[in-house]
């Protein structure tokens, strides 16, 4: 129900501005080498590769302006193909904003989106300034104006469920309780994420946008993340959610909704390759290879 076809089209988008996070630049690249060969059409939107200058903060959004190009022209791209489903390999979260926008406008109510993420993404620059935090929300058509004009047909909160997730920031919690988003939290997931197939069941859709943020894995099970970044202190991400699953938990997981439903829709997001990124700072300064 979910093999990919001539009507997929898989997007290389290694944004990296959503997160501020230039490793994720590289973290997209990789994804597109990894995975098995695409049989539709393959596109990549340009994203310029980072450098020293640091982002501006842009009514209260950092790199506002280039973000909202790359969402114009990730837009442009799916339109040209007008694709039935959808792959991203990205780059942060805030990949997902332009193609499940994209989705919800071809599917309407039949669309859910399944939100495989320790974060739920509903933030706004008043909690937070960095738009990969804010992707969720603005699919639901809240937050930020330039994030929730790409959504013309913002998807129903019954229509979302985020896996994967604890102990939410207590904005993140309210929001989630004020729009009674369903929920599945990692112990829920592993041992069946029955609350994931009541809302499959319930819900009334038909098919599926699957968002899988890596941030959902265990960083000490799962290296290339941001929280397993070597050397770090104990608090130096904020105290914020780490995440609990394995590659394994989640395989089964997209197994079992995917007997369920059609999945027309899959972004990989926020692959943070350490030693890649580590290796290939050594490599610059090697004799005979860098400068």
């Amino acid at each position: 129900m979910s093999k990919q076809d001539k009507n997929t089209l898989r997007l290389i988008f290694p944004q990296w501005q959503g997160g501020d996070n230039p490793p994720y630049y590289l973290g997209s690249r990789l994804l597109a080498w990894l995975a098995p060969p695409a049989t539709g059409s393959v596109e990549e939107v340009p994203v310029p590769a980072p450098t020293d200058t640091p982002l501006p903060l842009e009514e209260d959004m950092r790199g506002r302006t280039v973000l909202v190009k790359q969402i114009r022209e990730a837009r442009a791209l799916i339109e040209r193909h007008n694709p039935q489903s959808l792959v991203v390999l990205g780059g942060d979260c805030l990949v997902s904003l332009a193609p499940f926008a994209w989705l919800a406008e071809q599917y309407g109510d039949k669309l859910g989106i399944l939100w495989i993420d320790t974060h739920p993404d509903v933030q706004t620059p008043a909690q937070y300034k960095n738009a990969h935090a804010h992707v969720l929300g603005a699919l639901m058509g809240h937050g930020d104006h330039d994030l929730t004009d790409a959504v013309k047909k913002p998807v129903p909160a019954k229509n979302v469920m985020i896996a994967g997730i604890h102990d939410p920031l207590p904005y993140e919690a309210q929001f989630i309780a004020e729009h009674g988003i369903p929920t599945c939290s990692p112990q829920e997931v592993r041992d069946g994420a029955q609350p994931v197939m009541r809302w499959l069941n319930e819900s009334g859709i038909e098919v599926l946008a699957i968002h899988l943020d890596l941030d959902v894995l265990d960083p000490h099970s799962f290296r290339s993340l941001l929280f397993a970044k070597p050397g770090r202190g104990k608090h130096d991400f904020g105290d914020v959610a780490e995440g609990k699953l394995t590659i394994p938990d989640v395989l089964k997981l997209i197994g079992e909704v995917t007997t369920e439903k059609q999945v027309v829709g899959m972004t990989i997001a926020e692959h943070m390759p350490w030693d890649a990124l580590n290796l290939q700072e050594m490599l610059k300064k090697l004799p005979l290879l860098g400068a």
